[in-house]
């Protein structure tokens, strides 16, 4: 075999070899781009997700939007100023805007199934107002220690002095970081956070989110957060049954001025009483008080009704044109129309006793009690007459819990609104993000926009 004819043989048993190596790169090089692609498609895939998030966030945020106006509108054409107004005339459950939908979170009355959501306005006159609830009304509250009502009442009185068991600076300096006791009006209910024995579960209890109702994780014990007792009902905190915004005008429905019962002069009182009942009636109801000149100091229009000896319907005829003081604004008075039976067991005159039978009473009537003088008709004449100062038929503050998703269930937004109306006009005098506390409308509509959203990308 000549040399040429060798190095054929040796060419041709090598090609074989390099015709394999260049197979292996190949598959590599192809595994790569694989690997590349893959990871560029799964990139793309989760930009995708996110930009679709991101979009559902803003559809649910302008359905916000759109509900804060909705509400806004819904307050601003009230047929009666200060009427709470009926859940079956405006709409609060999986209200359409678009692709998205928004709910206006309620709270139930206490008999209402401890899972089930309840869909309207919030009546911030069904709460005790912190400015002007009075330490034994405080001490009434459910879990309520009395050092925290008496730390309550030294937070907002002017004064520096400690009450017993109560707090002042000395306390709060000694904090990190330090801080003064305010010594004033408190501006919000979450600056109960601020006084002196006010812990996250004094706060907020058994209702980690605030939707007012019992979610899985809040009656599961110590399984997850928040430590519950696991009894298959909710326990609220604190938060749930305080409001800062509860305030009336001193005022008649159309706008002017009313007559103050208790004035020396009272003219203007003995008019109203002819030209509603004529003079022989009205002589009779001006015996009763006490006749001209002579009449008591009356507490509330509830003890002059009671006083009057007036039936209910002459009382509700004259009650909106009357008041007893001539203050423009009427602070912190309870709406017993509205208000749970745990709220109406603080009041002086009412307490456990009779906050059950109240609540029971007006069941069905609300067309029946817009008059105070209904509360007469549960409570003796003495309780009665203790209870009418704190109490009212009217509400000027509401709030507006607003949950709402975009597109297939996706981007919850989450913001409390309290509206005041007391000077006119809805006015926003509160807003709070409450986005961070999660999901607030119940196991059920979760699943059901979960299946929906589902139903959707299998079309898509």
């Amino acid at each position: 075999m000549n040399i040429h004819s060798a190095r054929c043989y040796r060419l041709s048993k090598a090609a074989p070899l390099r015709r394999g190596t260049v197979l292996i790169i190949v598959l590599w090089i192809a595994a790569g781009l694989v690997t590349v692609a893959l990871y560029f498609g799964h990139s793309m895939m989760l930009e995708y997700r996110a930009a679709d998030n991101a979009v559902a966030g803003l559809e649910a945020s302008q359905a916000i939007e759109g509900a804060r106006r909705y509400v806004r509108f819904v307050l601003a054409n009230l047929e009666t100023p200060g009427q709470w107004p009926d859940v079956e005339s405006y709409e609060a459950e999986q209200v359409p805007v678009g692709e998205a939908a928004f709910w206006l979170l309620g709270r139930g009355d206490e008999t209402t199934a401890p899972r089930t959501p309840v869909f309207s306005l919030v009546d911030e006159a069904s709460k005790l107002n912190l400015n002007t609830a009075t330490l034994e009304m405080l001490e009434a509250l459910p879990d309520m220690t009395a050092e925290l009502a008496a730390a309550i009442m030294d937070w907002r009185d002017p004064d520096s002095e400690v009450s017993p068991g109560g707090a002042e600076s000395q306390t709060y300096l000694l904090r990190e970081p330090a801080y003064y006791c305010k010594d004033g009006a408190f501006e919000t209910v979450e600056e109960l956070r601020l006084v002196a024995g006010a812990d996250w579960k004094v706060l907020y209890g058994e209702d980690a989110n605030r939707n007012g109702i019992l979610d899985p994780n809040e009656d599961d014990g110590e399984e997850s957060f928040p430590d519950d007792n696991r009894d298959g009902i909710l326990q609220p905190g604190l938060l749930e049954y305080v409001t800062v915004y509860s305030r009336e005008p001193n005022r008649q429905e159309d706008g002017s001025e009313r007559i103050n019962i208790n004035n020396d002069d009272d003219e203007h009182l003995e008019a109203l009483l002819e030209d509603t009942f004529g003079n022989e009636r009205a002589q009779q109801i001006r015996q009763s008080v006490g006749g001209a000149g002579s009449r008591a100091n009356f507490g509330s229009l509830l003890e002059y009704y009671i006083r009057s000896g007036m039936t209910p319907e002459e009382f509700s005829r004259i009650a909106d044109s009357l008041s007893v003081t001539d203050d423009e604004f009427i602070e912190g008075r309870i709406n017993v129309n509205t208000a749970s039976e745990t709220v109406l067991a603080c009041l002086p005159g009412i307490g456990e006793e009779y906050a059950n039978p109240l609540v029971a009473y007006r069941q069905g009537k609300m067309e029946e009690l817009e008059s105070i003088a209904w509360v007469a008709e549960v409570l003796d004449e003495g309780s009665a007459i203790e209870a009418g100062p704190y109490i009212t038929t009217r509400s000027f503050q509401f709030t507006a819990d607003l949950s709402a998703v975009g597109h297939q269930g996706k981007g919850l937004r989450r913001v409390l609104f309290v509206f005041d109306t007391s000077s006119g006009e809805p006015v926003v005098v509160y807003r709070r993000d409450l986005g961070r506390f999660g999901w607030p409308l119940g196991t059920e509509i979760r699943q059901s926009l979960t299946l929906l959203a589902s139903s959707q990308e299998r079309f898509q």
